[in-house]
Formats: structure tokens, C-alpha cells, sequence
């Protein structure tokens, strides 16, 4: 699934179609209706968390790329589209394996800019308001919240964790006051350094956790396991990661699966 960082990429990439018009819009999707999107200038485009958004005239669509999804810009895959998207001039916008929808044309009235650690209007203490109010919540459910941290994916949530040294386990109430404002800036940080690693291709090569088997700071090997209420593959080292509150080991409430090592 296509995290916040990578949609900026996308938004980026499709800014210079807004001014454009819709020649004809197609493609598999029973949710829009394709037919009244024919003639409609494209305003402009957005991103929110891993929302992908075009705003037109009298509606705003907004697509998901979900687990599999993907696009492509002036080419095509030897697939049906979910929404593909001829302009004027003969440029294309092609979505593939997504979920796409009609919302409202005043996406500030949709979206809530503070939310999405990607923004200029991110509100950290916002943010941490939030996870004040759901002391119980785990960190590794925590940092995958898109109401708290719109664009916030599993690879940020791993590579932040280890980062601030926290256990994946740890419940947010129990966490001290500088480790809670840890988990928001890096969550922010992090995800301006994957745009970053993501444009340069160099993103996999600057993990130090995520999808790794031994701990770069302990020399270890790492834990890998399906924690909390999404039950997301979590790694973590158990030395220099602590954990604070919740239960011991590598136990949870959520029935979750481990494995000890990656």
C-alpha cells in the first residue's frame, strides 16, 4: 500500500494536468459515473494521507491504490483501468486495481489539512491532543491511525519506532512526555526523508529496521511479528527498543502473532 510520501510523488507528477479537460473518461469502476465526467476541466489535484484527489468542477474524486493499486502517466498496462482518464491534448491518467469515489467539490470541507504529516498545515499538537485521549492505544496502532497521522504506512511506523526506541508494544499513556513528542516529530520527519530516499531511489538502502534481520545498534537478531488491532508485521529489536506500559514480552490483548526473529 502506497504510503503518504509516495502519493506527494504522485501529486507532483499529475500537477501539470490541472487546467486541462477531460476528453473522455473510462474504465471498470461501478462507484463513479464516468459518463458525466466527459467535458469537466480538471482544477486541480491534492493528496491527504494516502488520498489521491482530483477536483473538478461539481465533484472531487478520490482514489485509493489500497494493497495493489497503481498508475501509470501517458502509458498503460496490459490491464482494464479502474479509471482512466483522456484530456484534451491526448495526455492520460490511468489508475489500476484502486478504489475510486465522488466526494464533495470543497475538499476543504472533506479533509481536515492538520492530520497529514505530509502537509504545511500539520498540527503536531493536534496530534499529540489525540493520542492524549487514547491512552490505552498501542504505538504500532497509534502511528497507523489516519486520523491522527494521515500518510503514516507500515514501513514509517517500524523505521519511527526504532528511531525513538520504542517498543511496538508500548500503550501511548504509559509512554514519558519526550518520547510521546518524539513519536510525532519523527512520524513527520521520517516521512519527508522516505520522499526524499523514495526520489533518489535509494529508499530500501536507508531502512534500518523494517524488513531487516539483525539490530545495526545491538548486533542482534531483530523480532519480527503481527501486532495490534491491524495485525501489520512489526520489527523491532528487544534491547534497545523499550517498551513502556502494556504487557509483557511479546504478548497482547489482539491475539497477536509472533515470530521471534525476522
Amino acid at each position: 500500500m502506497p504510503e503518504g510520501p509516495s502519493l506527494v510523488i504522485l501529486r507532483e507528477l499529475a500537477e501539470p494536468f490541472a487546467g486541462k479537460t477531460i476528453a473522455h473518461a473510462s474504465g471498470n469502476s461501478k462507484t463513479i459515473h464516468l459518463d458525466e465526467l466527459d467535458g469537466q476541466p480538471l482544477l486541480g489535484v491534492a493528496s491527504w494521507g494516502k488520498h489521491f484527489l482530483l477536483r473538478l468542477a461539481d465533484r472531487s474524486l478520490r482514489i485509493h491504490f489500497l494493497l495493489f493499486g497503481s498508475y501509470r502517466i501517458n502509458e498503460r498496462k496490459d490491464a482494464i483501468p479502474r479509471l482512466q482518464l483522456t484530456f484534451d491534448d491526448g495526455d492520460e491518467l490511468n489508475f489500476y486495481a484502486c478504489s475510486v469515489k465522488e466526494i464533495g467539490e470543497d475538499l476543504d470541507a472533506e479533509y481536515d489539512w492538520r492530520g497529514d504529516v505530509m502537509n504545511d498545515a500539520w498540527d503536531a499538537a493536534l496530534a499529540r491532543k489525540k493520542l492524549r485521549a487514547q491512552p490505552g492505544m498501542l504505538v504500532c496502532d497509534a502511528l497507523l491511525e489516519q486520523d491522527i497521522f494521515a500518510g503514516v504506512g507500515n514501513i514509517i511506523k517500524n523505521e519511527v519506532l526504532f528511531r525513538i526506541r520504542v517498543h511496538p508494544l508500548s500503550t501511548i499513556g504509559a509512554l514519558p512526555a519526550p518520547k510521546l513528542r518524539a513519536l510525532v516529530e519523527e512520524a513527520r520527519q521520517y516521512s519527508f526523508d522516505f520522499l526524499k530516499w523514495k526520489k533518489e531511489f535509494t529508499l530500501k538502502a536507508h531502512w534500518l529496521a523494517h524488513a531487516k534481520k539483525t539490530c545495526p545498534r545491538c548486533h542482534v537478531p531483530l523480532h519480527k511479528a503481527y501486532l495490534g488491532k491491524t495485525q501489520r508485521r512489526s520489527f523491532f529489536c528487544p534491547l534497545c527498543q523499550k517498551q513502556y506500559g502494556g504487557n509483557d514480552g511479546l504478548s497482547s490483548p489482539d491475539n497477536t502473532h509472533h515470530e521471534e526473529t525476522a
